[in-house]
């Protein structure tokens, strides 16, 4: 059995929003499966989290509200830290960047590397608004994305097309603070040379964490084989913590830097005294919770920082990083709003957390990007959670009461199939141990959703409400044998449904060691049971469908947004002409006289027109837009020299002058004013 203290991380959530089940998914519900674990097994365990409350997001979105950013990190640091209270996941310490304790680490931290001489200084040319007088972040400058036509993309990413962009690739960029053009100007930074780290990381990473999940350690690798790059640990911003060394006013630390040595910083806040041997000591075991789009910072960067550091730091055992959920076939997106938030889930599913926490264990993206849908919600609760699980417990509870006033009734002697269940579970221990402790999760969940199944199986195979009519003995050992099994059950769940295993204690009257898990006698004969009561209830239509209307909604407006923004998007220019060539059309005011569809077609009408020196007719794909109806008496643009044309067996003289946007729709050009037929265009 491992020995050592554990100090488990999970990646600070970025209080500029709420935490998502993406983020759930992919850190904090498998950490803290993975703590209540190791609790249960009576290990040393520190758990720490906190808010990251640096960085030029925060900075735009306080400008967009017309608030400080202080006022944001204040608001999104409660509410998420309330959701991770209300899904049950309970860190020693949920700590804050902007706290003292973690400003003055951080300062540390840095002053540290920069008296050992662990930087270098580069003179970069970096983009400045000349109205606003401050360098610009990336996503403080916008413009038109040269891959999609999108016009709010910024300097770093298209959020319409997904494309990752720099400020020099976007089609009139402009600062979003003052909308001024940016220019370049010349500024100093601080840079961790990462390729000094290199060797020590491949050999550290590559040789000696094999273990590592292939996601992290490929990804890794990848980035080893290509060769570290310098990276800048500060940067020009009014939002962060202070570079502390002279000459570096205007500048603050680089969120990346910052926010990782906030693992530290909470630890000390927490233990001021005794932090030291859960960073410094050799007994202790360090685990990052992360997502994969952190596996660089955390398996690269913070080890190379800590490396540099020295003093006795430890690195980390092991990251668990998993990869990112879907949400119904779709990225999930906080800036299009396509995401199922903690703090509405909660108040939408009341009592219901455990539902979502099983869910996301189910469907976790351990080893592949994973798809979640209200619909797989709704079939895991009602076909599982309720049916399976549930239901076991139920019969098992009520039978008791029934036949036994609510105690637990004597064992007697027992046939293959009791034998053949009792034998099933501590072989699902183990396997459940097993998964736990090589950070696979969702297998885990299946092996305790395995006692259930077992369980209910052996309930309905045996049949004690019909064995009580002629066999009480009998139907005493069934019951004792599943009511075990409901004490199993207990046990295994805690980690991943906390709520609900309180709820079957409460039932049980008792409370259980994991050790206990698989041992054929945990509750004695005689115990007292309370009275039943159900664990999970059924999910009606009504409740999802309220869900997915509200997807459907955000789906709807965003279908919108991006057919007006393709409207807007204009279509390349043409080749250069010479004058000569525009004046050999001649364009011409006309009215159309009458129309009429063109039989056996869909698109086509025939229009009669007067062009002021004569009448003709005209063939024009329009039908799918304008009926003959809405075309009669309309004034409209025609180039009246184009060379006849025969179509569906009608001379068609001329064409009509029409403008193309995005959407795809034609749309007239006609004059402001109503003009005589014929007059010339040009």
């Amino acid at each position: 059995m491992e020995t050592k203290r554990t100090l488990v991380t999970c990646a600070l959530p970025y209080a500029n929003g709420p935490v998502h089940i993406g983020h759930l998914a992919g850190v904090y519900i498998p950490a803290d499966i993975y703590v209540r674990y190791l609790r249960s097994r009576g290990r040393e365990v520190l758990y720490v989290c906190g808010s990251d409350e640096h960085g030029v997001p925060i900075t735009i979105k306080a400008r967009q509200l017309g608030c400080s950013p202080q006022d944001i990190v204040d608001k999104y640091h409660t509410i998420i830290k309330d959701s991770f209270e209300g899904l049950g996941i309970h860190f020693d310490i949920y700590g804050r960047t902007t706290s003292e304790v973690h400003e003055k680490n951080a300062s540390e931290f840095f002053r540290k590397l920069y008296d050992d001489g662990k930087f270098i200084t580069r003179e970069s040319e970096q983009y400045y608004d000349p109205e606003a007088k401050t360098f610009l972040a990336d996503r403080y400058i916008e413009g038109t994305c040269p891959k999609c036509g999108f016009e709010g993309a910024y300097g770093d990413q298209c959020e319409h097309c997904g494309s990752t962009l720099s400020p020099e690739e976007l089609i009139n960029p402009r600062s979003k603070l003052s909308g001024a053009e940016p220019v370049k100007k010349k500024t100093v930074h601080w840079y961790l040379p990462l390729q000094d780290y290199e060797e020590w990381l491949r050999k550290w990473i590559l040789e000696g964490h094999k273990e590592w999940r292939p996601n992290v350690y490929g990804q890794v690798k990848s980035w080893l084989d290509g060769g570290l790059q310098p990276r800048a640990v500060t940067r020009d911003l009014d939002w962060g913590v202070p570079v502390p060394v002279e000459g570096a006013e205007g500048k603050v630390l680089y969120v990346w830097f910052d926010a990782p040595i906030g693992y530290i910083s909470n630890t000390r806040e927490l233990l001021p005294d005794s932090w030291e041997k859960w960073w410094k000591s050799p007994d202790t075991r360090l685990i990052h919770f992360i997502g994969k789009d952190n596996i660089v910072f955390h398996c690269i960067v913070f080890p190379a920082m800590l490396k540099a550091y020295g003093d006795g730091y430890i690195l980390p055992d092991n990251v668990p990083a998993n990869e990112f959920l879907n949400l119904e076939g779709d990225k999930i997106s906080t800036s299009r709003g396509w995401a199922v938030w903690a703090h509405e889930y909660l108040k939408d599913f009341p009592g219901q957390q455990d539902v979502l926490r099983y869910v996301l264990t189910a469907n976790a993206p351990e080893t592949k990007d994973n798809d979640f849908s209200w619909k797989d919600f709704q079939q895991r609760n009602n076909s599982e959670l309720v049916a399976v699980f549930g239901n076991f417990v139920n019969r098992a509870v009520v039978l008791t009461h029934k036949y036994f006033e609510g105690r637990v009734p004597q064992c007697g002697e027992l046939l293959d199939i009791d034998r053949e269940l009792l034998e099933q579970i501590p072989q699902l221990r183990a396997s459940l141990e097993r998964n736990i402790e090589e950070f696979h999760f969702r297998e885990a969940l299946k092996d305790a959703m395995s006692i259930a199944r077992a369980g209910n199986k052996y309930i309905s195979d045996t049949e004690p409400w019909k064995v009580a009519k002629t066999d009480m003995e009998r139907c005493a050992t069934i019951l004792n044998i599943s009511l075990q099994i409901c004490a199993d059950l207990a046990i295994a769940f805690a980690p991943f449904t906390p709520f609900t295993c309180e709820k079957l204690c409460d039932m049980l009257q008792a409370r259980f060691e994991w050790d206990k898990l698989g041992c054929p006698v945990i509750l004695p004969a005689g115990h007292q049971l309370a009275p039943a009561q159900l664990l999970f209830s059924k999910i009606e239509d009504e409740a999802i469908d309220v869900q997915t209307a509200r997807l459907e909604a955000i789906k709807k407006s965003r279908e919108q947004a991006e057919k007006e923004a393709a409207a807007r998007k204009a279509a390349p220019q043409k080749p250069s002409c010479t004058f000569e060539d525009f004046g050999k059309l001649d364009i011409r005011t006309a009215t159309v006289l009458a129309a009429e569809r063109v039989p056996k077609t869909d698109k086509l009408l025939k229009l009669t027109i007067d062009t002021g020196i004569d009448k003709r007719t005209i063939v024009s794909g329009i039908a799918g837009q304008y009926s003959p109806e809405d075309m009669v008496g309309k004034q409209i643009c025609v180039l009246a020299n184009l060379e006849p044309r025969t179509i569906r067996g009608i001379e068609s003289k001329g064409m009509i002058l029409m403008a193309a946007q995005g959407d795809g729709k034609m749309r007239f050009i006609t004059p402001q004013e109503v003009l005589a037929n014929g007059a010339q265009i040009g």
